[in-house]
């Protein structure tokens, strides 16, 4: 900022980096919302199938992972990316009125599992340098260890897995 070298710039707390420190609006975000949907790494928690609803997924696996599970900053933050990639896509391409989130821990693993009633398969595409759309199975496959499709009698979870690094 013009004019305020040298002086010190009171810092923003946003993001998975907030989450270590007080309280911030975002775990009270993520609170309600656990409190209204439930806990997705105690049950699997019904979600209306809205854009909005992106956020909430958010803000509850970044919680689970971070305060509940006590797991790295990058390991939250990649979570994060994946568990909005993957509803997103539950959201747009599947017609449904709600999906469900549910999210396992294992010794040096995580599962993050989003379950819609559509057995429409999701396809990892190639995408070109310019392409505006199509990136988010290309992130779950780069960022976790492993991701797949289990198909249902009534449609399909969508997963991915990544290694935590145990104390």
């Amino acid at each position: 900022m013009a004019g305020l070298e040298g002086m010190e710039q009171p810092q923003q707390r946003t993001g998975t980096a907030a989450v270590r420190g007080a309280p911030s609006v975002e775990d009270d975000l993520a609170l309600r919302a656990l409190d209204l949907f439930g806990n997705p790494a105690c049950e699997e928690v019904r979600l209306p199938s809205r854009p909005e609803s992106a956020g909430t997924a958010r803000r509850m696996a970044e919680f689970v992972v971070a305060r509940d599970w006590g797991l790295g900053l990058q390991l939250a933050e990649h979570t994060v990316l994946l568990v909005s990639e993957l509803v997103g896509n539950a959201v747009r391409h599947t017609g449904a009125r709600t999906f469900g989130l549910r999210m396992l821990r294992r010794r040096g693993w995580i599962r993050v599992e989003v379950r819609d009633p559509s057995r429409g398969l999701p396809c990892l595409m190639p995408v070109g340098e310019l392409d505006t759309s199509g990136r988010g199975l290309m992130l779950v496959d780069q960022l976790s260890q492993r991701w797949g499709v289990d198909l249902l009698p009534c449609g399909k979870t969508t997963w991915f897995e990544m290694r935590v690094a145990e104390n």
